[in-house]
């Protein structure tokens, strides 16, 4: 599949204006863009370290799936996303390769990017996002 790198790793968080002022204020980052996802139930707030973003999520509602997440397994890492080329294409590659899909066509999400996870059943308990530049 070659990723190009780690393009972000998600992190869930009860309250973003909370998780926002501690990432700024102790670990001297910059919060570059807050956004909603509204087909996904999150708010997302970017931070740059190096080449990977950070990206704290904050549920919209409790049914979402990052509510869901805390609900069941509180705050935390809630995934790692990698950057690929061709992301359509390796969707029905990693499916014959019996990697669950989540999502079995791309869409879009937080920063104008497609993406599409993999069920963690598949990656070793890790949630795991595929990201494509559009």
């Amino acid at each position: 599949m070659n990723p190009t790198h780690v393009e972000h790793i998600g992190i869930a968080v009860k309250n973003l204006d909370e998780a926002i002022q501690l990432y700024e204020n102790i670990f001297g980052l910059k919060c570059y863009q807050v956004e909603e996802v509204p087909d996904q139930k999150v708010k997302t707030a970017f931070f740059m370290v190096g080449q990977t973003k950070i990206e704290l999520l904050e549920s919209t509602s409790a049914d979402g799936p990052i509510g869901k997440f805390i609900e069941k397994k509180g705050e935390g890492i809630h995934h790692i996303a990698f950057a690929v080329n061709g992301l359509a294409a390796r969707l029905p590659y990693l499916e014959k390769q019996g990697i669950q899909l989540i999502d079995k066509q791309p869409r879009k999400g937080a920063e104008g990017l497609n993406i599409a996870f993999l069920h963690p059943k598949s990656t070793f308990g890790v949630l795991t996002e595929l990201c494509e530049k559009p």
